[in-house]
This record gives C-alpha cells, structure tokens and sequence, in this order.
C-alpha cells in the first residue's frame, strides 16, 4: 500500500481482469481490494484454509477464488476466509515482480532482524498470502514490536504510523482490521492457525507473543486477558 502497488479502492473486477468466471454477479463487482483484508468479502464459508488446500484439484487458486459464489455484498458479513489475504498477496506479487519474501526482506524483514523465512506456496508457485509464513517466537515477537513502535525501529520508520493506525482500527466489525485481529484492553494481534500469535497492548506498552498447537484458541485468549492483560 505504502508503495502504491495496491489502492484499497480498486475493484476486484479491474485487478483481476484476466481471472474472472464467466458469470459475473453484482457482489464480485462491487468487491474492492479492502474487501480482500477485512474478512468481509461477500463469500458465504471460508475457503484455502488448510485443511482444504491438500484437497483441490486445481492449480490456478486464484481462477477458483474468484469462481466462487459471493452470495453477501461485500463489507456486510464476516466471514473468516483465506481468499482475502490470498488474492492481496498474489496481486503484490504481480505488479512487484517477485514472490512475497523477496518483496518483505529488504523492505521489512531485514531492518527487524528477521532472516529470509519459509513461506508456504500455492500449487503454481505463488506465495500463499494468507498463512503458511514460517517464523520463530523471537522473530514473531519482533513483529509485534515493530508494531507496538508503529512501524519504526531502530529510531527509523519504516512504515507509515498512518497504515499502523488504519490497519490495525476496527474496520467492518468492532473485532477485527486489515488482517489483524482486534480484542480487549484495546490490543489488536496477528494471529495464525493454532494460536502462533503475538498481540500488542499499546495502552500497556506491551507485547505479548506465543507458539503453540493449541485448539481452543477462545480459551486461550481468555487466559491472556484474565491472566495477564489484567495484571499489566
């Protein structure tokens, strides 16, 4: 966004000219790439999740994205579903030029310390946007850092406090952003399959970060507000 790859304002219909169906419906045409980050994209289930990615007989994700039905106007029902984050990461990786980790490292990555990751892709190659991305809790936490500071380090900002703040606000829901994760004590978290997490407390100046294979994800995060946020 920064860069001006991607406008939140640019309709689906226009970004992916080239990978639509053939039957348009009036909700894929009224999708726009905010749509992509907001879990309100107008499809009624969640799609490219993990269970379900081994299971697809297509290569091209991104033609089958965009097949299926947007049954709600987008912006109306949150739906957790992989295709946002997905489709927003394909298009970065279409007008950089290049996958994901080559774009994020020296741009994000290496100014936080982080080495060139693992990044999971789809069967074509793509980075797969919206999950898949391998880091350790050390690295994981520096995220959160990175935003608690709102995009500086090191004294040097590298991304806008503007994109922190707008990224990070209630979008179309009280709970959730542009792909974060919004909670009590007014933090907000990056939060990935089986509570890899790390959230931010900026009243509290904190940061909390966590690996784990945990499955009770709500039990957790009760644990985190009524055992730790609390005690802050």
């Amino acid at each position: 966004m920064q860069e001006g790859l991607i406008s939140l304002n640019e309709k689906l219909t226009d970004a992916f000219s080239d990978d639509l169906p053939d039957s348009i419906d009036d909700n894929l045409k009224a999708a726009t790439v905010r749509d992509l980050l907001t879990m309100c994209l107008g499809q009624e289930y969640g799609n490219l999740m993990g269970e379900q990615r081994p299971l697809y007989k297509e290569d091209d994700w991104v033609k089958m994205s965009l097949a299926i039905p947007f049954k709600f106007k987008p912006g109306t029902h949150f739906v957790y579903n992989n295709v946002g984050p997905y489709l927003a990461g394909i298009l970065v990786q279409r007008r950089a030029g290049c996958d994901l980790v080559s774009y994020l490292t020296p741009r994000l990555f290496s100014h936080i310390g982080i080495k060139r990751p693992m990044w999971e892709t789809d069967p074509l190659g793509n980075s797969f946007g919206a999950g898949g991305l391998f880091l350790t809790l050390s690295e994981l936490h520096k995220f959160g850092l990175f935003y608690l500071n709102k995009g500086k380090w090191n004294g040097k900002q590298i991304l806008s406090e503007e994109w922190i703040e707008e990224s990070t606000k209630p979008s179309d829901t009280d709970y959730y952003g542009y792909l974060f994760w919004r909670g009590e004590y007014n933090s907000f978290r990056a939060d990935g399959k089986y509570s890899q997490l790390s959230m931010v407390v900026p009243d509290k100046n904190t940061v909390i970060s966590l690996v784990a294979e945990c499955r009770k994800g709500e039990e957790l995060m009760r644990a985190l507000y009524d055992f730790v946020c609390s005690k802050l």
